[in-house]
């Protein structure tokens, strides 16, 4: 059964129109749960990253729709939605751990895309 999204408080501190307060708490969180106990390889972090894209294209696969949220065990929110998010956050917790300051790279980068021809680069898909 698809349920609304719930909205929940974010942690203090955190502001949502600020990428690389989001890029900071990420990376916190998955330090101060154990994910960085040992040292990772960067091919490692890039395949987590790939693994949550897997996941949205399974559910979608499986007949969800892009927007179909649900929760298992009434708390853990599930679908296309969360695993883009997951994507997101896991992005973000590799932005904090090498360094990388995210939100001038996106913005670089929303600005060169700007830029750029229609359908660029000439490919159908």
């Amino acid at each position: 059964m698809t349920k609304p999204i719930k909205t929940v408080p974010l942690p203090e501190g955190v502001a949502p129109a600020r990428i690389n307060d989001l890029v900071n708490a990420a990376h916190k969180n998955a330090v101060a749960k154990g994910w960085w106990a040992e040292e990772r390889s960067f091919g490692e972090v890039i395949a987590l990253i790939h693994s949550e894209a897997s996941e949205a294209l399974e559910d979608f696969r499986v007949g969800k729709q892009p927007t179909e949220v649900w929760y298992e065990n009434g708390d853990k929110p599930c679908g296309i939605p969360s695993e883009m998010a997951d994507i997101v956050i896991r992005v973000f917790d590799a932005a904090g751990r090498y360094g990388i300051d995210l939100e001038t790279a996106i913005a670089e980068k929303m600005a060169y895309n700007a830029t750029r021809p229609v359908r660029h680069g000439g490919k159908v898909l």
